[in-house]
């Protein structure tokens, strides 16, 4: 691999260049610029932190906000969070009332339930508890 000398590689950069635009025809000369490494690097690096500006800008203040996944208003977040709120609790009522569904099924299938008391008595080793 050359090696490259730094002095020179920054001597080039600041090297002028000219383009011409002439006609074809009657060559005569249409435009003509004068540029360099550097004001071609400067001018491509402005129009990129300009373009980046007015997206970003676009997007900030006008209504094109609402278009993107997961932004919505302040209105709509609430909204939503209350109705998760009323979704979690009639979920929660319907599994209460399907666990007492399913016990009165049990009570009217058998003739004597399955557990007689709510809370079990633990009985330790030897001892027994009486009511």
């Amino acid at each position: 691999m050359p090696n490259l000398d730094i002095n020179n590689t920054f001597k080039r950069t600041s090297n002028t260049y000219r383009l011409v635009i002439m006609n074809d025809d009657t060559y005569d000369e249409v435009a003509a610029i004068r540029f360099s490494r550097n004001s071609v690097y400067i001018g491509v690096s402005i129009c990129f932190i300009l373009l980046v500006g007015l997206t970003i800008g676009l997007i900030a203040f006008t209504p094109l906000k609402y278009y993107i996944p997961g932004y919505g208003s302040k209105e709509s977040r609430t909204t939503l969070q209350l109705l998760k709120i009323k979704t979690d609790s009639l979920e929660q009522s319907m599994h209460d009332k399907d666990i007492y569904l399913e016990s009165l099924k049990k009570v009217l299938n058998t003739n004597t339930p399955q557990q007689l008391d709510t809370v079990p008595l633990q009985i330790r080793d030897g001892i027994k508890i009486t009511d």
